[in-house]
């Protein structure tokens, strides 16, 4: 396998198996050349991992197929991988030429990895387990953090009832709820570092002016590499799932992971090191199972 094309156009969280694949492939291949297809939300980030010698975005629009179809029309590759699964990704396979072409379902019964594990039976490759740490080579030299130790609980719009999924359990906390929880955290002789989203939140201001600054930083807007930094050389991460859970996991960070119980979190989060799930629920008992599992 010299030429390999995977397309992962999606999210930052979803990319994040396909670096999985990726790690994978250079083990069994060392010396295979990868061309990633990114998304508008993936692609900055995926510029950031030195492993994949191409990326090219496609943006969700008949023009940029097309101009991905001609840009690519002329290449041949040993394998052509659609790990999003997405109909617009098969449709510019559809043009492209390949010895392989391997679609990729998500269904009821297997899980993220197995369906890496697939793959791998497909281009006769090994699943290796260490490629689970597929962060190990990363340089976090120009980002400094404050503490040597410490907890961080990223606190974003999922946290928020009418910022997320309305059908999902409501924990978003009181102010008098949140500032008891850091307290809770900090008392334990526990540093603590927040981080946010991108969208700003008014609970987070509130509570600024009563925060112990020696014990507390927190963070807003931070870039994906900061951020990644911040969970990727934490003692325990607290969080709503998303791509930072997968973040955590490859450096075997201890997390908790807050999910709602009506969505198969298990199919993206079976293979994950050192986790811990805990169930959407009012707050003011959610935060108590937190504060037990610290």
């Amino acid at each position: 396998m010299k030429n390999i094309l995977i397309f992962r156009t999606d999210r930052v969280g979803d990319f994040l198996f396909s670096l999985l694949l990726i790690k994978i492939i250079k083990t069994n291949f060392p010396d295979s050349k990868i061309t990633l297809i990114a998304s508008e939300k993936n692609y900055f980030y995926a510029k950031t991992f030195k492993v994949v010698e191409k990326i090219l975005i496609l943006k969700n629009n008949f023009i940029s197929k097309l101009k991905l179809i001609f840009t690519l029309k002329n290449d041949r590759y040993d394998a052509i991988i659609i790990h999003d699964g997405k109909n617009r990704s098969k449709f510019i396979s559809y043009f492209l030429n390949a010895n392989i072409k391997i679609t990729c379902v998500t269904n009821l019964i297997d899980t993220q990895i197995d369906i890496i594990k697939k793959i791998c039976n497909q281009i006769q490759m090994k699943f290796d387990e260490k490629s689970l740490n597929f962060l190990e080579d990363r340089n976090y030299s120009s980002v400094k953090i404050p503490f040597d130790n410490y907890i961080h609980l990223h606190f974003d719009e999922k946290w928020i009832h009418r910022d997320y999924i309305n059908k999902y359990v409501n924990i978003e906390p009181s102010k008098d709820e949140i500032i008891n929880f850091i307290n809770n955290i900090t008392s334990k002789d526990k540093n603590l570092i927040i981080t946010t989203g991108k969208k700003e939140l008014s609970l987070l201001n509130q509570i600024k002016p009563k925060i112990n600054p020696i014990k507390v930083k927190m963070y807003e807007n931070q870039e994906l590499l900061e951020l990644e930094n911040i969970v990727f050389h934490s003692d325990l991460l607290i969080s709503c799932h998303g791509w930072i859970t997968h973040i955590a996991s490859a450096n075997q960070i201890k997390q908790i992971d807050i999910i709602d119980s009506s969505y198969p979190y298990d199919k993206w989060t079976s293979h994950l090191r050192n986790y811990n799930s805990i169930n959407r629920k009012k707050f003011e008992i959610l935060s108590k199972e937190i504060i037990n599992l610290i």
